[in-house]
């Protein structure tokens, strides 16, 4: 073969080469996100797609970033910190939008009831109360933390009667050290929420009251949904990277589906939230609802429950709980 033609023939196979090369689909880096996640049961749709690669089948790189309280919550989606979270207490988020609009938009809620249980009183195991009514005599309860929280505990109480200061006190305390300071003798009891109740209980430390407060007692029913936290976007978030959001939204709701539907992804709850092994598949759940399958009653829910915000001083003034949602 002469040079000439080997040189002539090796060109055209790199061209080749060039050509095929540029037809192949460009390969992209995954888009990324970072999301806020408090220690609810709540949270197990994201573990869900976390762990079984619902984020990454959309093309994202989703990065869990612990939260230890709601309002911290809200000041990092402010600050940018993070582009949302997976629980966000709607108490708090209602009012960072009444006071700054366009913060943040709820993907899906959390509907919370006696029959699908967050929110709940418990006791020492050995205390001789009965019912939320045998808290007196400066009976001492921790909540959990947030204004929303511990102001809902507050009117359930009141609701049914008893008077902070003289029947019971009432204090924060981090979801995390709930065990240890009923153990201690700290406190008699308190307000807390799942998986840490369940686990508390599971140990025999604790005891079960009464669940599903909220909508027994606030909202009058103890078939109505409370709506007290929620999946949440940041609305620079979702203005900036619309279809990042979109694919988010849409992984998020297979994990919605999942945990509903598929008893075992409660195991996501042991390494995610640190509940035992042997109580993870009796750790209760809330009916996560996406904000596109919200019904007219649900709307009405979430509505009374929203006003009843402004009503405990924890929103600033009345919303319109549409304004609230974002549906993809």
């Amino acid at each position: 073969m002469q040079r000439a033609d080997f040189l002539s023939l090796t060109a055209k196979g790199l061209a080749a080469v060039a050509l095929s090369a540029a037809l192949l689909p460009l390969a992209h880096a995954a888009d990324k996100v970072r999301f806020g996640v408090f220690p609810s049961s709540a949270a197990l749709p994201f573990y869900i797609a976390q762990n079984r690669g619902y984020f990454k089948d959309v093309g994202l790189e989703v990065e869990e970033i612990p939260m230890n309280s709601h309002p911290l919550t809200v000041q990092a989606i402010v600050a940018g910190n993070i582009d949302g979270a997976a629980n966000l207490v709607t108490l708090e988020g209602a009012n960072m939008e009444s006071r700054r609009p366009k913060t943040l938009k709820y993907i899906s809620l959390n509907g919370q009831n006696s029959q699908h249980v967050i929110e709940q009183f418990v006791v020492k195991a050995a205390s001789p109360a009965k019912s939320l009514k045998d808290f007196k005599g400066g009976f001492k309860l921790f909540s959990a933390p947030g204004p929303a929280n511990i102001g809902a505990a507050r009117a359930v109480l009141k609701k049914i009667g008893l008077t902070e200061g003289t029947d019971f006190t009432i204090q924060e305390q981090p979801i995390n050290m709930h065990t240890s300071v009923l153990q201690a003798g700290t406190f008699d009891g308190g307000y807390a929420l799942e998986p840490a109740a369940t686990i508390m209980v599971g140990q025999k430390i604790a005891r079960r009251v009464e669940t599903g407060v909220i909508a027994t007692h606030l909202l009058g029913s103890q078939k109505a949904s409370a709506f007290a936290a929620g999946a949440v976007l940041s609305d620079k978030f979702m203005a900036e990277h619309p279809d990042v959001a979109k694919r988010f939204t849409e992984a998020w709701a297979r994990g919605v589906q999942q945990a509903q539907s598929d008893s075992s992804t409660r195991g996501y709850l042991i390494a995610g939230m640190k509940v035992p092994p042997e109580l993870a598949a009796i750790v209760p759940l809330p009916r996560i609802v996406m904000a596109k399958d919200l019904s007219a009653a649900d709307t009405a829910d979430f509505q009374k429950f929203l006003d009843l915000g402004v009503e405990l001083g924890v929103i600033k003034e009345k919303l319109d709980s549409k304004a609230l949602l974002k549906a993809f």
